[in-house]
């Protein structure tokens, strides 16, 4: 059986609107052509894809079994575009890593820095994503590689330990918690805070689970780095969540103190994922095999 790649990715767009006027226009397609392309999609599968209604479409169990192998298909065919488009610009190679925001800022640079130092002719594509979004990218096959806390992870995706780090309350040594070493969630979530902006995947993350605990925090100020936002702790304007790492590097120059999370969701250990490493392409196999390297120093 041959597969159209229009099709699959006509399929791809009506599924994700549930509509299938909605996913012409997404795939750049006249209704009447994305209609009779699905219907030739059940009719060349012998099987209903589609449950239609007036609101709209809903997937049947052949549906749900066609979009998770289209997603693959179309992935691939991307990467397989974005690798020879690399060979045409120089670059052998290019892998697209998915990571947390403590990944992206804290765990990967100098590995990164380190392997591209070693592999000239590849290139990486960091993305900043919160763990449970990337887990649902691994998992489904629209990304090859990720960085993502462990508890994100379902047993299909596989992963090795790459770090541990904890998420710390760092607070002025003048406030009220400069004496406190450990502490539970609850007891702050209705204080200031300072923060990474709305968009970032850690304070998603953190924005969650005072949700939770039927809170919504209270940010003074929303910084893009750590650094900044512990010189906003220091000056007394709020207290904040950040990993261990970037607090106890803070603390050693800066007048805050760091306090133990006793909740389970600040304990975690951060893994490189994917859904085979047998599978990968070359190039993010090198990357796996160094950051695989770098993990056991």
């Amino acid at each position: 059986m041959r597969f159209d790649l229009t099709d699959l990715q006509l399929f791809i767009a009506v599924s994700d609107a549930r509509s299938i006027t909605q996913g012409a226009a997404r795939a750049n397609l006249a209704l009447a052509s994305a209609s009779e392309r699905i219907k030739g999609l059940e009719e060349a599968l012998g099987v209903a894809l589609l449950k239609r209604g007036r609101r709209g479409v809903e997937l049947t169990a052949a549906g749900e079994s066609l979009l998770g192998h289209a997603r693959i298909v179309i992935h691939n065919v991307e990467a397989l575009q974005s690798d020879l488009a690399a060979y045409a610009s120089g670059v052998r190679a290019n892998v697209l890593l998915l990571a947390n925001t403590s990944g992206l800022s804290e765990h990967l640079p100098r590995a990164l820095a380190a392997f591209l130092h070693e592999h000239p002719d590849i290139s990486v594509d960091v993305e900043e994503r919160e763990s449970t979004d990337i887990a649902t990218a691994i998992a489904s096959g629209a990304a090859d590689l990720g960085f993502a806390a462990e508890h994100a992870l379902p047993d299909s995706v596989e992963r090795f330990l790459f770090s541990e780090d904890r998420l710390m309350l760092v607070a002025s040594r003048r406030s009220d918690l400069g004496g406190r070493r450990q502490i539970d969630f609850q007891e702050v979530v209705g204080r200031d805070f300072v923060g990474l902006t709305a968009t970032s995947a850690l304070q998603v993350h953190i924005s969650r689970h005072a949700a939770k605990l039927g809170a919504r925090l209270r940010f003074r100020a929303r910084l893009r780095g750590f650094d900044a936002i512990c010189q906003m702790v220091a000056a007394d304007v709020g207290i904040a969540v950040i990993p261990e790492t970037a607090a106890r590097r803070c603390a050693a120059s800066m007048p805050i103190t760091t306090i133990r999370i006793r909740d389970a969701w600040a304990n975690r250990r951060l893994t490189i994922c994917a859904r085979s490493f047998k599978a990968l392409p070359r190039a993010a196999k090198q990357l796996v095999d160094y950051l695989r390297a770098e993990a056991q120093r």
